[in-house]
């Protein structure tokens, strides 16, 4: 069915609620995940007596967080260049660097012009040792993208800094992504090289093909089946209307996915899912049929889960900033005494002060300088926001096309 065919969209909507809270939990199990590091780190034995399920499920979900992060980024990324120019095969390399670059960079080079800082103020937990290769190394690392390959070849960074190494797969990908659109120009040929990433996602994160236990969580091809599988949702859902039945089957099977994957983790090890890689390629496929399902239907979230969504929506300037706030929170811990009383507490403190970081940082910065290298870069109604057609990517026919979500915030 046409593109065209398939997008009666109210205008008013901004964003899929059903994404950011995808985000938010997203998020919420990274923020969860680096307190609890530190918290082992210190030798608090706070989770005593507790079912380690619960544990598992509570407090050892980031990395499955980040890998919700990569199938969100895939859909966002491919629904912004349908919007934006039409078609895969329309997409303007430089015009893709420079939204990109107004999005990632201006937080990420204050980031590390920060811990920059903070290295030479030879602040504790912010030094980057000589066995990493120092700060210059780090650097390099940062801006080429390549964090998560520095670690495995040398060791861990300190932690503000081994965040990025996400940062570097998901970077990775896009860096190649228009090229291949303009490369493969038909749709139905991009899903090739998207299938392969699919495919050999498991064998990287495989203990029997991978040695290396850093490189089984940092490698490159370990994250890009997510966002390949992300891509290709947004490919599969902008070409055909879903049934009702297709929407709640998608709907169900999404979410028991994402329950087994995240609540059923140490039964996923026993089978095998975890030594084979597979636990992470079922998480997404999961995560990305939710996302086929709310991005159709236009699922508006229940109040409640208001707090969830705002933490999804502000995802990337939490990300970046909330190492500060946990060493922060961590520090004021550790100077109590690590009384076990205040673990609660410290959770709560570090989630919800993350939260407000990320809000005021993309308030007062990230937004604006955005919005500002997008001027400069003559992004406006007549350039790239507005598309009123479409060239089919099987037929090649221009279509009329009416614009669907803001999804440059991914």
């Amino acid at each position: 069915m046409p593109l065209a065919e398939t997008r009666n969209v109210a205008h008013g909507w901004t964003r899929l609620d059903g994404v950011d809270l995808l985000r938010g939990l997203a998020i919420f199990f990274v923020l969860m995940n680096h307190v609890n590091m530190r918290l082992l780190g210190a030798k608090v034995p706070y989770t005593h007596g507790l079912p380690p399920q619960l544990v598992y499920s509570l407090v050892w979900n980031g990395q499955f967080g980040v890998q919700i992060f990569f199938a969100v980024s895939g859909f966002l990324i491919t629904s912004t260049t349908l919007r934006h120019w039409g078609s895969i095969s329309g997409v303007n390399v430089r015009d893709f660097y420079r939204l990109r670059f107004a999005r990632i960079a201006p937080l990420l080079l204050l980031l590390l012009a920060a811990l920059s800082a903070l290295h030479f103020a030879s602040i504790k937990g912010f030094v980057v040792s000589q066995k990493t290769g120092g700060l210059g190394r780090a650097l390099l690392a940062a801006v080429t993208f390549h964090i998560n390959l520095l670690e495995s070849r040398r060791d861990y960074l300190p932690a503000s800094w081994d965040i990025l190494w996400s940062l570097s797969v998901e970077e990775m990908f896009y860096l190649f992504f228009p090229l291949a659109c303009r490369l493969f120009r038909r749709g139905r040929y991009l899903l090739v090289p998207l299938f392969v990433f699919v495919i050999l996602g498991p064998f990287a994160r495989s203990r029997a093909f991978n040695h290396n236990p850093v490189w089984r969580e940092y490698s490159y091809l370990g994250g890009m089946d997510a966002i390949a599988l992300g891509c290709l949702t947004a490919l599969f859902i902008a070409r055909r209307k879903l049934s009702r039945t297709a929407l709640w089957t998608f709907g169900i099977v999404g979410t028991t996915l994402l329950a087994f994957s995240l609540g059923f983790s140490i039964r996923a090890y026993l089978w095998g899912l975890g030594r084979n890689g597979l636990n992470m390629t079922i998480l997404a496929a999961g995560t990305c049929m939710l996302i086929a399902m709310v991005a159709q239907t236009h699922w508006q979230a229940p109040r409640i889960l208001t707090p969830l969504l705002r933490l999804g929506q502000r995802s990337y300037e939490i990300y970046l900033t909330h190492m500060f706030v946990v060493l922060g929170f961590f520090s004021l811990f550790v100077a109590a005494g690590k009384p076990m009383r205040y673990v609660p507490a410290l959770f709560i403190a570090v989630i919800l002060t993350a939260g407000l970081l990320g809000e005021l940082v993309a308030r007062g910065y990230t937004e604006p300088m955005n919005r500002w290298l997008r001027r400069q870069w003559g992004d406006g109604p007549g350039r790239l926001d507005l598309v009123t057609s479409f060239r089919h990517p099987e037929t090649g026919d221009n279509q009329p096309y009416k614009t669907q979500q803001e999804h440059i915030n991914g």
